[in-house]
């Protein structure tokens, strides 16, 4: 069951890939400026993770003005992510949890899935300007995308 709303956000510092080079991105560096939203998926170049990941490029605008970040955070490599991103215009950082810590840390990382060991749910959080989850979700079904009219409203 992934962390509960009301606790504080376990903190991580993971890497990003873009043109400019690999960049460490920490959590807490949000904190007093901006809420956060976590979208934990399992593997990029998959047609759901495609669909969820288009979707949220195309409403980015909506989150900005709630001033939120928005993340991408699935266990491929840096590299792999960087591609899936410029392949699909996305317009937001992807985190490579490559060492499947963070996964492990928000409880939101499949045993099993289709005889893959060790990917990420899918998993939605919403991380107050003070570090505190004020929304979580996550599922089972590696299909079912989160509920983002929800994820919006706990920003609002």
């Amino acid at each position: 069951m992934a962390i509960a709303t009301g606790t504080k956000a376990p903190d991580f510092t993971l890497k990003s890939k873009n043109d400019d080079g690999l960049a460490d991105v920490t959590l807490s560096e949000n904190y007093g400026k901006t809420a956060t939203v976590l979208l934990f998926f399992p593997l990029a170049f998959t047609s759901v993770c495609e669909s969820e990941l288009c979707g949220i490029r195309d409403s980015l605008a909506d989150y900005e003005g709630l001033n939120a970040k928005v993340y991408g955070i699935s266990v491929d490599s840096p590299f792999s992510q960087e591609a899936f991103a410029k392949a699909n215009g996305l317009n937001f950082p992807l985190l490579s949890d490559f060492n499947k810590e963070v996964s492990k840390a928000y409880d939101v990382l499949f045993e099993d899935l289709l005889g893959f060991q060790g990917v990420s749910k899918r998993a939605a959080f919403v991380i107050s300007k003070d570090g505190e989850v004020v929304y979580s979700e996550s599922s089972d079904d590696p299909k079912k995308l989160p509920d983002f009219e929800a994820i919006k409203a706990a920003l609002a």
